[in-house]
């Protein structure tokens, strides 16, 4: 009976997955070594599952109906701690909602950093998400997607990736000669990892993108706080005060970061809600989700 449920589950979770178009990010992938695809999924619910062990990065994307489209485009990055996505309720939940407001959405199932299947593996998320962008706006048309409208939103260890694809951009890890903006447009952040420092890393996220005797010069890049420009994205950014995986001193150090450089930002602290909850806050009748829609609206991201 529990198996059958479980194959249920899956079968319901691999509709509402495949019946979207899935492309490979790349026809040969940097930085890769040789070996077998040993992904793996990890069912707990039909909204909650995790895929680990990933080396073949894919982008799946989520069309809004015609008469709905606005022409933003959004990267939607999983958490996971570097060590899985967690696809369901931080990737096609979110892919769905944002459907709602006329957002084409993009989940990007990018690879998990390991020694074993990269030669670097500190650049191997960056380059999906900055291949993902790069794909976007060269396929644009295809989509109906606006070139100057394309973000990136990212949960915990992909909050890290996301801000990291807002403050590393001027630098691309991927090839490109065609000289695509790899900028994102604006940034959504949700209890996200930013800081890489001893007082602030998640240390597991950290221990699998750097490795547990990482150089203070590793640190120092991979700490976005300390990378923030006038450039970079506008960003939102949403954390719990009791969050117990990931300080919530990443998003104020970010924010205030920002600040500093007079980047337009917004940031809501919940002062409960822990780590992990999505779209949906357990602790509070507020929605995020409706305080994005209208941060959103301000910038005429949702504005055909």
């Amino acid at each position: 009976m529990i198996k059958g449920f479980f194959f249920l589950i899956f079968q319901i979770i691999s509709g509402v997955i495949y019946s979207q178009e899935v492309f490979p990010l790349y026809e040969t992938i940097p930085n890769s070594k040789p070996g077998k695809d040993q992904e793996v999924t990890t069912i707990r619910d039909a909204t909650h599952f995790n895929i680990s062990k990933i080396s073949i990065p894919t982008l799946t994307v989520y069309l809004p109906a015609a008469d709905k489209a606005n022409g933003t485009a959004i990267v939607i990055c999983p958490g996971g701690g570097y060590t899985n996505n967690a696809a369901g309720h931080e990737g096609v939940a979110v892919a769905k909602a944002l459907n709602a407001w006329g957002v084409t959405a993009f989940v990007l199932k990018y690879r998990i950093p390991d020694d074993a299947t990269m030669i670097n593996k500190e650049i191997g998320p960056l380059q999906d998400a900055q291949r993902a962008i790069q794909m976007i706006r060269v396929r644009a048309s295809e989509w109906n997607v606006n070139v100057s409208k394309v973000g990136i939103l990212g949960f915990s260890a992909g909050g890290h990736l996301a801000s990291t694809a807002g403050t590393h951009f001027a630098k691309a890890v991927i090839d490109n000669k065609d000289n695509t903006n790899l900028r994102p447009d604006f940034m959504i952040l949700l209890y996200p990892v930013i800081s890489l420092s001893d007082s602030l890393a998640h240390m597991g996220s950290r221990n699998q993108l750097i490795g547990k005797t990482p150089t203070p010069e590793q640190i120092k890049a991979y700490s976005n706080e300390l990378q923030v420009t006038a450039s970079t994205p506008p960003t939102f950014i949403v954390h719990a005060g009791d969050d117990p995986g990931v300080k919530v001193q990443n998003s104020i150090q970010f924010y205030l970061a920002l600040q500093k450089n007079k980047v337009p930002a917004e940031l809501h602290i919940y002062p409960k809600g822990g780590h992990g909850f999505g779209m949906e806050n357990p602790t509070t009748k507020d929605q995020w989700m409706d305080r994005l829609k209208n941060w959103m609206d301000g910038l005429e991201l949702l504005k055909k």
